[in-house]
């Protein structure tokens, strides 16, 4: 029994990590292009105590799926499947891809040969699988990260690394490690026909960034941190505690992850609308908004740096400084540009 599915194609962003770019080949096989959905929404939220050591971690609230928080503003949604076994799971995924859907699947890089971590280094992992020949015990997997790979490993291969219990073993294995793969596996679900996904005009401009600036404008919900108040809130409260001599490394690095995304593919959205849209003050700030997420790279590379001590919440406090700053900044202008469509 065999099969491969055509029309699955690696997308990439190079701030953008495994999560958008497997949903976003998921959602272009269904005929949905990727940036305008994955790229529209401009959020932070924060839930404490909720961050998961994953490489695809994003912040959702109880009962919410993984695609409806990363593109609330569109008819988009996911299901993690949670199989018993390894065998299950792998029934699901073939039948999944013989029915004509690729899926995407957890895994552990330790038991990917084509991943430069290979018996290396533990690492929670995602990746597109859209083909199977059971006969020579082989899968087809998409995996746009660098140094990127689309091509067969064998299912043995691609088993090991979705039952991985993805040890911690030593200090190398950091920030993706210690939570079982389980074999779980991520399909996507479109709760509306592709050609009745809104067209990227002034009008849908014009209603993304109101729903951006009415999240960033809106306060805190509970004890999440969301918008602009809870990111100053958890930023500021991580200084707090850095300077408390408290271990922030794991969960600064994963959050900060998460917001930097999230933020520089909607630069990438901004600079597409304004293009297409013949709006040259949207690319303007698309530059100010990817000067907003080059910050929270600078925070994700300071959190790496608590490790060894190289880190001091001064240091930390002046990025968080020019991180709200700017950010603020940014929204100023968006919400100008917002009130001229």
């Amino acid at each position: 029994m065999k099969a491969l599915l055509e029309n699955v194609r690696p997308w990439r962003h190079d701030l953008g990590g495994c999560l958008h770019g497997c949903l976003a080949t998921l959602l272009e096989h269904r005929g949905v292009p990727a940036l305008p959905v994955l790229g529209a929404a401009w959020t932070f939220r924060h839930f404490p105590g909720g961050v998961r050591r994953e490489e695809y971690y994003y912040p959702c609230a109880d009962g919410e799926s993984l695609l409806t928080a990363l593109a609330p503003h569109h008819p988009v949604r996911s299901v993690w499947h949670e199989p018993a076994d390894a065998a299950t799971g792998w029934e699901q995924v073939r039948d999944a891809v013989a029915a004509g859907t690729p899926v995407a699947v957890a895994v552990d890089n330790y038991h990917l040969p084509f991943r430069p971590a290979y018996r290396d280094v533990h690492s929670n992992h995602l990746v597109v699988v859209h083909g199977y020949d059971e006969e020579r015990g082989t899968v087809r997997v998409l995996d746009a990260v660098p140094p990127a790979f689309h091509g067969d490993i064998t299912l043995a291969e691609l088993t090991a690394s979705r039952d991985s219990g993805n040890e911690l073993v030593h200090e190398r294995d950091m920030f993706f490690t210690g939570v079982h793969i389980d074999n779980r596996w991520l399909s996507l679900e479109l709760d509306a026909a592709p050609g009745d996904f809104p067209a990227l005009d002034r009008a849908e401009v014009a209603r993304v960034l109101a729903l951006n600036l009415a999240h960033f404008a809106a306060p805190p919900d509970g004890d999440a941190r969301t918008g602009l108040a809870g990111q100053q809130a958890f930023l500021e409260g991580t200084v707090k505690r850095l300077t408390a001599g408290e271990d922030i490394r794991d969960e600064l690095f994963v959050a900060a992850g998460a917001a930097l995304a999230c933020t520089a593919v909607h630069a990438d959205w901004l600079a597409l609308a304004g293009r297409t849209l013949d709006l040259p003050g949207l690319v303007e700030q698309a530059r100010s908004v990817e000067r907003v997420a080059h910050h929270w790279s600078a925070v994700r590379i300071m959190a790496a740096l608590t490790r060894d001590g190289g880190l001091t919440p001064r240091r930390l406090a002046g990025r968080v400084h020019a991180l709200l700053k700017d950010h603020e900044s940014a929204l100023t202008a968006l919400d100008d540009e917002r009130a001229e469509l």
